[in-house]
């Protein structure tokens, strides 16, 4: 095991008395050791129940054989740092994050690790580290924010952007728009719409680095969110076991599947920011021409918010990510065998199955 250079040996008696410092067993310090990058914090929607999805992975982690070892990563809120000074921030952050999370794996002789991102400079930063590291990793996110109800409609954060500008304008009252503000994020997640952490977290999961729903299922759904934060303790134990690392899975196929999935659903622009970062921490070069092509051959068959009505949860009701990569095969645009944490691409999808085709559209009935 890559930590054994931290646990085993006469000349690492002082670190195993530090370990057991800690209340590291020796039982324990046999197993693999597994950091758990945690992003909580007490500033962003997104993080804000991050601890209980460290919890449920460090659960998975030990009762798949391995020693879980939680350390903590920075994160920004892009939408409480907009508007001022504090814009100059987040996407240096991003960096940050990659930096010091290599500084802790690396450190510390981490045999694998489980990161959990939510929010949109975060997820970003981490998949940068999983490269840059390459040691098995799973990335599992605390999910999207339900969308908030105002008069009988979905609404979410940039109904709000939308609505300063109205009283601005006087074509909305103070009195509205404060109510309306009280309704529009209702609860934990990355903003409910296809903004640039729910983007994010999809893009994890077609690159092959989170499970199936990481980045369609609610974090208000508790339960589910915390299965999936076990079975992600799980899997990497696997990983160790197998010796799969990010970059067996962050090929050049993986991200093209990416970057067709991100122009199906209509993603965030800051894709460009962060998919080619990211690849470049995986070693492999991702020019903005790739972009270009793949975009010619791809179709827009989801409409989400801010373009359009729908938010996060219904794109997961009518079968989240693996119908959308299922739709596009027609289209020959999905690199099916491209690997992914659990399987293959084809294992993924072969049972998607569009459930809402008001949601995902057909590629023959692609809005573009």
């Amino acid at each position: 095991m890559r930590s054994d250079i931290v646990k085993k040996g006469v000349t690492r008696t002082a670190h195993r008395t530090l370990f057991h410092a800690m209340g590291y067993t020796d039982e324990e310090l046999s197993k693999p050791m597994i950091g758990v990058v945690n992003a909580f914090n007490e500033i962003i929607p997104g993080h804000i129940h991050l601890r209980e999805i460290a919890d449920a992975v460090k659960l998975g982690i030990a009762a798949a054989g391995g020693m879980p070892v939680e350390f903590p990563a920075i994160g920004i809120c892009d939408g409480i740092a907009m508007g001022h000074d504090g814009m100059k921030y987040p996407l240096a952050s991003r960096e940050l994050i990659c930096d010091s999370i290599e500084a802790m794996a690396n450190g510390h002789a981490f045999d694998g690790l489980v990161m959990i991102p939510n929010c949109d400079k975060i997820v970003p930063g981490m998949l940068m580290a999983a490269g840059r590291v390459n040691i098995p990793t799973v990335v599992v996110s605390g999910g999207p924010m339900l969308a908030g109800r105002y008069k009988g409609k979905d609404i979410s954060v940039s109904t709000m952007f939308e609505a300063a500008g109205k009283v601005e304008s006087g074509k909305m009252t103070p009195e509205e728009m404060a109510d309306m503000e009280c309704k529009a994020c209702p609860g934990c997640g990355s903003c409910s719409g296809l903004f640039t952490a729910n983007t994010m977290n999809c893009m994890t999961e077609v690159l092959g680095m989170g499970l199936p729903g990481n980045g369609t299922i609610p974090a208000a759904y508790f339960g589910a969110r915390r299965m999936l934060a076990k079975k992600a303790g799980a899997v990497v134990m696997d990983l160790v076991k197998k010796d799969i690392r990010p970059r067996d899975i962050m090929t050049r196929e993986a991200f093209e599947n990416a970057i067709a999935v991100d122009m199906a659903i209509g993603g965030s622009t800051n894709t460009v920011l962060h998919l080619p970062a990211i690849a470049h921490e995986a070693g492999l070069p991702l020019p903005l021409a790739v972009f270009d092509e793949i975009s010619r051959k791809a179709a827009y068959i989801c409409k989400m918010s801010p373009g359009g009505t729908y938010h996060m949860q219904d794109l997961n009701e009518a079968g989240g990510i693996c119908a959308v990569m299922k739709e596009l095969t027609k289209l020959d645009i999905i690199h099916t065998g491209a690997r992914t944490v659990t399987g293959t691409i084809q294992d993924r999808i072969k049972a998607a199955v569009i459930e809402r085709p008001e949601v995902i559209h057909s590629v023959e009935n692609a809005y573009m």
